[in-house]
């Protein structure tokens, strides 16, 4: 299984997440210019993960799974993410 997810997939995957997890408190009550940076910035900083680990880090099941967990915390936050 580390061959799959090594480590260094695991600690870069971990810190995005944390950083974007760090700009959810109070983001209820912001813009939605606010909100869609914030959900811009953790995308492009999961797509420098994958590019670092030669675009083979999240396969489609990891993006739609990656894409709920935003989804789902941002909804946890009272942040209404429908479009």
């Amino acid at each position: 299984m580390a061959g799959l997810f090594p480590d260094t997939l695991l600690t870069a995957t971990d810190e995005v997440l944390d950083t974007f997890e760090g700009e959810l408190p109070g983001l209820d009550e912001a813009g939605d210019e606010k909100v869609f940076a914030v959900v811009e910035s953790v995308v492009l900083a999961l797509n420098a993960v994958d590019e670092a680990h030669d675009g083979a880090a999240f396969e489609t099941d990891e993006r739609e799974m990656l894409c709920d967990y935003i989804d789902q915390s941002l909804t946890e936050h009272g942040v209404d993410a429908s479009p």
